[in-house]
């Protein structure tokens, strides 16, 4: 159950364990949290801190049909995506635009590339284009290992597989061209720390 403000309800003796644990009981605990609810909580810590302005873009969505069962509750029974998305995440660092798009995947050794469209691959093009840091971040759900992958060496897989080569990115590609992200207790995704390494 979340509160209204998107935090989860944590029962008195769960807080209680995070107290005696201390941090790392508290990283532990939170293990079934997904990359979405990980990234949000880091956005809210950067917002918080004053570090960055990051928030994830809302779908835009066409309602259809909304049922009035009683005067206080509606219910959409209908409805469709106006658009496309582009990618999940966009905002501002020290006067950068910031555009990322975060996937997660149960495989252990690859990541499919089938879980981009060519639609994001072109709003990475044209954000790295107009000087945005452009960025996606990869979990490995299996062993929650966190990767970000700069655009550039994203597209060069995507222009691989376009022309014949494996339809995926392997995690030594990965590992090799990409910045593993320790996962931590606030925030709980620090990769602002990994942009700073590029941006210089």
């Amino acid at each position: 159950m979340n509160y209204p403000n998107g935090k989860k309800f944590i029962k008195q003796e769960q807080k209680k364990n995070l107290s005696i644990y201390g941090k790392d009981r508290g990283i532990y605990s939170n293990r079934g949290m997904t990359l979405e609810e990980d990234l949000n909580e880091t956005n809210q810590y950067y917002r918080e801190k004053n570090i960055a302005v990051i928030h994830k873009k809302p779908t835009p969505i066409q309602i259809v049909h909304v049922d009035y069962p009683k005067r206080s509750a509606a219910v959409i029974k209908e409805a469709y995506f106006k658009q496309a998305s582009t990618t999940d995440y966009n905002g501002v660092y020290k006067g950068r635009y910031i555009d990322f798009e975060a996937k997660e995947t149960k495989n252990s050794t690859s990541f499919p590339l089938k879980n981009f469209h060519d639609h994001q691959i072109f709003h990475m093009e044209q954000v790295l284009k107009h000087g945005g840091i452009c960025f996606v971040i990869i979990r490995f759900s299996i062993n929650d290992e966190i990767y970000l992958l700069e655009a550039k060496h994203l597209l060069s897989y995507w222009d691989r597989m376009k022309n014949g080569g494996r339809k995926s990115i392997t995690k030594e590609e990965i590992k090799q061209n990409g910045y593993f992200i320790p996962i931590g207790y606030q925030p709980r995704i620090d990769y602002i720390k990994i942009i700073d390494n590029f941006i210089g």
